[in-house]
Order: structure tokens, then sequence, then C-alpha cells
């Protein structure tokens, strides 16, 4: 089985099976509701998704942890 690398990160979970005959008109109507989605999610949460944004990419590297350690100060 084929492993798919998804913007979430999950490598398992509840599989989503998509039909290969779908026409180009149901793909384009599911991508256009998708995109609806992503916007009126982003609109409606854009400050808490921005401050998260910031605190997960400060997080994610600090020049006072020692990178041989277990998250000791040097």
């Amino acid at each position: 089985m084929k492993h798919l690398h998804l913007p979430s990160g999950l490598h398992s979970g509840i599989g989503l099976l998509i039909d290969k005959n779908w026409t180009t008109e149901q793909v384009v109507a599911v991508v256009e509701l998708l995109d609806d989605l992503r916007e009126v999610i982003a609109r409606h949460y854009q400050s808490q998704l921005q401050e998260f944004s910031r605190q997960d990419q400060s997080s994610q590297f600090d020049p006072c942890l020692n990178p041989y350690g277990e998250g000791e100060p040097f």
C-alpha cells in the first residue's frame, strides 16, 4: 500500500476512500468546496491561526537548548 504524505503529517487513521471514477465536474466541485471551507475557516479563525503558527515556529528552534541533550540548556 502506498503511503500518502498528508499536510497534517498523519500517517495512520481511518482511510478516506475516493471513487477512482469521478467525473471532472465532481472533482472540481469537491476541490471548490474544500477551498471555500478553508477560506471560511481562515477568515473566522485568522488571529488564532496566526498566533498558533507563530508559537509553533518559535518553539521548533530554541537557541538556548542544547541540541545534543534532552532539552537541557547549555
